[in-house]
């Protein structure tokens, strides 16, 4: 329940103080006094979005605070338990702009965003209004006033939730099964690649083993005269380095035992002479090992082809190649995981779908149900409200779920829609003998009027919001008519608090408490002021709204019998 609104110099009120109370309270007074200022200030505090030209003039910023007293255990103490807000019963939302477009946002002295405002606004206040008339001219709304009289919103909810995981588990299996189509394509590639890589039998030093070979078979020759004339020069020939070496050992022999001084010598000459024997037969070694093979040459050249031609198509070296090996049997493994995956996808998705077609079923069922309920209690108030011999039908757009079992097809297809298979529309039929027709086609001002305080009616008992304005709700009617309109939303006034706004005086001599709206020259400025009345002040505002501008005694007698 509201019990303060404060309003800070916003728009032409420069402060006011409102405190309605429980049952119905009434704001009234003349057409542009000020009285949509109020809605817009409440709308700020529900998480409207703000704009600076709301800011009074000469003014910097603009407040609009509100507090609420709420029951415990509500759906309003979770969600804002859930926002980390602390509440202790009572909730004060204080919300300011300012001139450069900034919102400084407070819940219960917590700062808080706008997108937390307005998920938290609707279960606090609802407001019905001309706007609110207009939407119930749309048929896209029928259905969820049907489910909220139904009580069906949250299995609507828990539909569409699901609604969202089936198709989450379809769109991941098409997506797998895509990439699964894309690796088929490449996989007949793939294996012949895989193929002929693993033929070649490579590795990895394997190149340049190879090029060392090729070098050593093409210079066979060359290498074989190199060594025969080295190992010549230094031991087969007459006048070879070692016979040449031996003659001067034995001149060193015969000086060393002249001089002992000479012997160091004879020892390096020594060692010298057995080094360049140890390389002479290597040499001779050596010549045996050099392959004059012209086939091995030739094999050794195409293996090496081979390679070249493997690398210009796999990689730059045999790693490379050796890695997109191992690379393709594994993408062979994850296609065929890919293939498992996208069939249990598959399989979850249809199983998801076979389910939330049951859901839609018992959800089409149940409001057709209630449908039938709500016809015959929306025909019963329209007669009270003056609407006698009026005729009121849910009409479904969509075949019975049960008939031939769409159902199945449609969940088959995936193409269960948002919201359930129904789609509803209110019909009327305002006099007797004629048929049904929307309500855009035939409904007066007047009939929205009645026809929405009489669906407010209905749905009071179940509605958890606490607080709710009626926004000039006597828009086109009068007389008698208005004073039934007063009479149902006070009868609502015993499970909310309403607040409304309205001119007629059968409806505002019904309200528990009273506000004027006023507009004043105060100075050279424009004000609105909100005036709570006392029962005198109350008396003379119902016979304004009776007599006009002039107060006649006939309005004053007639206001005070009204208020009675």
């Amino acid at each position: 329940m509201l019990v303060h609104l404060g309003i800070s110099n916003f728009a032409l009120i420069e402060h006011a103080e409102i405190t309605p109370g429980q049952g119905l309270s009434i704001f009234s007074g003349e057409t542009g006094a000020g009285k949509s200022i109020i809605i817009n200030a409440i709308n700020l505090i529900l998480g409207a979005r703000a704009s600076a030209d709301l800011i009074r003039t000469g003014a910097d910023e603009a407040t609009v605070e509100a507090l609420f007293t709420l029951p415990e255990n509500t759906g309003v103490q979770a969600l804002l338990e859930d926002m980390g807000f602390p509440f202790d019963g009572e909730l004060l939302v204080r919300r300011s702009i300012f001139r450069e477009g900034r919102n400084k946002i407070f819940v219960n002295g917590v700062m808080a965003t706008l997108a937390m405002l307005a998920k938290l606004g609707p279960v606090l206040v609802s407001i019905s209004g001309q706007h609110e008339h207009q939407q119930l001219l749309r048929p896209d709304n029928h259905l969820y006033l049907l489910d909220d009289f139904a009580g069906l919103t949250a299995d609507r909810q828990r539909y569409n939730a699901k609604l969202q995981t089936c198709r989450n588990l379809r769109r991941q299996a098409a997506e797998t099964r895509s990439a699964v189509i894309e690796m088929e394509k490449r996989e007949e590639l793939n294996r012949y690649q895989f193929e002929e890589i693993e033929a070649a039998s490579l590795a990895e030093d394997e190149e340049e083993e190879l090029v060392r070979e090729r070098r050593r078979l093409q210079n066979a020759g060359n290498l074989l005269k190199m060594s025969a004339e080295t190992y010549h020069r230094l031991y087969e020939r007459s006048d070879s380095i070692l016979a040449q070496l031996a003659y001067c050992r034995k001149q060193l022999e015969r000086g060393a035992d002249l001089d002992p001084a000479l012997a160091p010598l004879l020892d390096t000459l020594l060692e010298v002479d057995a080094r360049l024997e140890d390389v002479a037969f290597a040499l001779r070694d050596f010549q045996n090992t050099i392959p004059l093979e012209p086939e091995r040459l030739t094999q050794v050249t195409d293996r090496l082809e081979q390679i070249h031609q493997l690398k210009r198509k796999y990689g730059r070296s045999i790693k490379d190649i050796l890695l997109l090996r191992d690379t393709l049997a594994k993408v062979s493994e994850d296609l065929e995981q890919r293939r498992n995956e996208a069939a249990r996808l598959k399989e979850r998705a249809d199983e998801c779908m076979g389910e939330l077609s049951l859901q839609a079923a018992e959800l089409s069922e149940l409001r057709r149900e209630s449908a039938r309920k709500m016809e015959s209690q929306m025909e019963k108030e329209l007669r009270m409200l003056h609407m006698e011999g009026t005729r009121f039908t849910v009409a479904f757009q969509a075949p019975t779920p049960l008939e031939g079992n769409p159902v199945e097809g449609t969940a088959r297809n995936g193409h269960l829609p948002m919201d359930g298979l129904d789609q509803v529309e209110f019909l009327l039929a305002p006099n007797t003998g004629e048929g049904f027709r929307p309500l855009a086609k035939i409904a007066s001002g007047g009939e929205l009027s009645r026809i929405m305080l009489a669906l407010k009616t209905l749905l009071a008992q179940s509605a958890s919001v606490e607080t709710v304005i009626f926004d000039e709700v006597d828009a086109g009617i009068s007389g008698a008519t208005a004073q039934i309109v007063g009479e149902k939303i006070t009868a609502l006034s015993r499970y909310h608090q309403i607040i409304c706004i309205t001119h007629l005086p059968q409806i505002a001599s019904q309200g528990s408490s009273h506000f004027l709206v006023r507009k004043d020259l105060v100075g050279s400025r424009t004000q609105t002021s909100i005036l709570p009345l006392d029962p005198e002040s109350r008396v003379k505002e119902i016979a304004r709204l009776l007599a006009g501008r002039e107060i006649t005694p006939h309005a004053l007698a007639h206001a005070k019998e009204m208020l009675k």
